[in-house]
C-alpha cells in the first residue's frame, strides 16, 4: 500500500515533514472498514474526554504555579547508564531483557529477537526542533551505535511516541515497522520501504522472525500536524516469542479491555504508561494506582511477571511533580504485591533476576514537604489520603 499524500493544512507551503502524509487509496480504504472507525473517524468502544469541559482556566493556573513548575522538572543531572558491550555483546541468560530507553521507547531482546518500542531519540518531542517539550535527560546510547534490531513497533501518532528523525534513521537497520492502521502513511512518506510496513487493526498479528506482534485495544487518541479528525489508530501491543510474553501498553486511560488482553499472557513484563496523567485529562492516561491495576487485570487477576513504568520522567507533559510517578507506582506496586523494576535510562535488566529498585530519581528531584518516606515505600493511594501526605508531600499525591 503505497497511497499517502502530504498531511493537509492552509499553510501547505510551510507544513513541516514532520507532520506526515495524510492516508489515501488502499490504505484508507482498509482504515474505513475498521470497527474502530465510525462516522469518519477512529473512536473508543467508550465515550473519551481528551480534556474535561471547564479544565482549560484552571489547567493555566496549574501550569504557571511557581512551585508547581519547580517539581516538574529534577533539580539535578538525571543518572543515565550507558550500556556496553559487556552489557548487549551476550544473549540474556534468561531470553529475555530490557533496556528502557527513557519515556516510552524501550528496547526488548527477546527469545533471539530485538523489537523496538515506540523509538524517539529527538531532543523534542513536537514538529519542530526549536519549540515544544525539551528532552530531560540524553539518550543513554547514539541511534548510530544501537544495534540493528528485528522490528521497530509504533503505538500511536503522538510527537513523543513517533519521532521522524528517529523513523529515518533506524531505516538503515533494515528494520520491519509494525503499526497501527494509518501510521504507514507517515512512515513511508518519511522513507521506510512500503513492503517493510505492517500495519494493523486491534486483534490483528503479524510475525517477525519467530515472534508474533498483535495490536491490541487502547484508550486514548491520536493527533498530528493541524488538529483534525481521528485519522490514525492507536494501540497496545502483545510481543510474543517461543518461551516469553511482554506487553507494551502505548498511552492508555484505565479501561475494562487489559482484562481482555490477558488471554494473550500471562506475561513475564508489562511496560506501563504512568507518566503524564492529571484530573484534567482521567479517561486518556493513567495513574501509577491505575497502572498497576491494569497490570493486575493482564495477569488474570495475580500479582505475576514484572511490571516497568514508563512514559515519564524524560518529557515535562503533565501538572504532576517530576518523581511522583515512579514513586506512586512503587508503593502502589509494593502494596499489591507486583513485582515492579525501575531501572535508570539505559540500564538493561532481565525481569527474571527480580531486580531491587534503587529510588535514583530521588537524588534529583525537589523533596517532598515531609521529607522521603522509608524504602520500600508504604502505600499510597487516592483512596488513601493520609497515606499520601506521607508517601511524597501534601501537594504530590491525590486529587489535584
Amino acid at each position: 500500500m503505497t497511497a499517502s499524500r502530504p498531511r493537509r493544512s492552509p499553510l501547505t507551503a510551510l507544513r513541516p515533514a514532520s507532520f506526515g502524509a495524510e492516508p489515501t487509496g488502499e490504505r484508507l480504504a482498509r482504515m474505513r472498514s475498521s470497527p474502530q472507525f465510525v462516522d469518519g473517524q477512529f473512536r473508543n468502544p467508550a465515550p473519551t474526554r481528551q480534556l474535561l469541559r471547564g479544565a482549560a482556566l484552571p489547567m493555566a493556573r496549574t501550569q504557571l504555579s511557581r512551585e508547581g513548575r519547580l517539581r516538574r522538572a529534577p533539580v539535578g543531572r538525571i543518572p543515565v547508564y550507558r550500556p556496553t558491550a559487556a552489557d548487549w555483546g551476550r544473549p540474556p541468560a534468561s531470553g529475555l531483557r530490557i533496556t528502557w530507553m527513557g519515556h516510552s521507547s524501550v528496547l526488548a531482546e527477546i527469545d533471539g529477537h530485538r523489537v523496538l518500542f515506540d523509538p524517539v531519540w529527538g531532543e523534542r518531542c513536537s514538529p519542530f526542533s526549536w519549540a515544544g517539550p525539551k528532552r530531560l535527560h540524553p539518550v543513554p546510547v547514539e541511534l548510530a551505535e544501537l544495534d540493528p534490531v528485528d522490528a521497530v513497533v509504533i503505538s500511536h501518532d503522538h510527537y513523543d511516541h513517533l519521532d521522524m528523525p528517529t523513523v529515518r534513521g533506524l531505516i538503515r537497520s533494515g528494520a520491519a515497522f509494525v503499526a497501527p492502521l494509518g501510521i504507514g502513511a507517515d512512515l513511508e512518506f518519511w522513507g521506510v520501504p512500503p513492503e517493510r510496513i505492517t500495519e494493523l487493526d486491534w486483534h490483528e498479528s503479524t510475525r517477525v522472525g519467530g515472534l508474533t506482534l498483535t495490536a491490541t485495544p487502547a484508550q486514548h487518541f491520536c493527533g498530528r500536524g493541524l488538529r483534525g479528525p481521528q485519522h490514525t489508530l492507536w494501540a497496545s501491543w502483545v510481543v510474543a516469542g517461543a518461551e516469553h510474553r511482554i506487553f507494551h501498553s502505548g498511552d492508555t486511560g484505565y479501561f475494562p479491555g487489559f482484562a481482555e488482553i490477558a488471554a494473550h499472557g500471562p506475561f513475564d513484563l508489562t511496560m506501563i504508561q504512568v507518566g503524564a496523567y492529571s484530573d484534567f485529562w482521567p479517561d486518556i492516561h493513567m495513574t501509577p494506582a491505575q497502572g498497576v491495576q491494569s497490570h493486575l487485570d493482564l495477569q488474570g487477576g495475580e500479582p505475576a511477571g514484572a511490571l516497568l513504568p514508563i512514559h515519564w520522567g524524560t518529557f515535562n507533559l503533565a501538572p504532576h511533580p517530576w518523581a511522583e510517578p515512579a514513586e506512586w507506582m512503587m508503593s502502589a506496586a509494593h502494596e499489591a504485591g507486583v513485582a515492579s523494576v525501575a531501572p535508570r535510562p539505559g540500564e538493561p535488566f532481565e525481569p527474571a533476576d527480580k531486580p531491587a529498585v534503587d529510588p535514583w530519581w530521588r537524588a534529583v528531584a525537589v523533596p517532598p514537604v515531609h521529607g522521603w518516606p522509608a524504602w520500600p515505600p508504604v502505600a499510597a493511594t487516592r483512596e488513601s489520603a493520609g497515606a499520601a501526605d506521607a508517601f511524597v508531600g501534601d501537594d504530590l499525591v491525590g486529587e489535584r
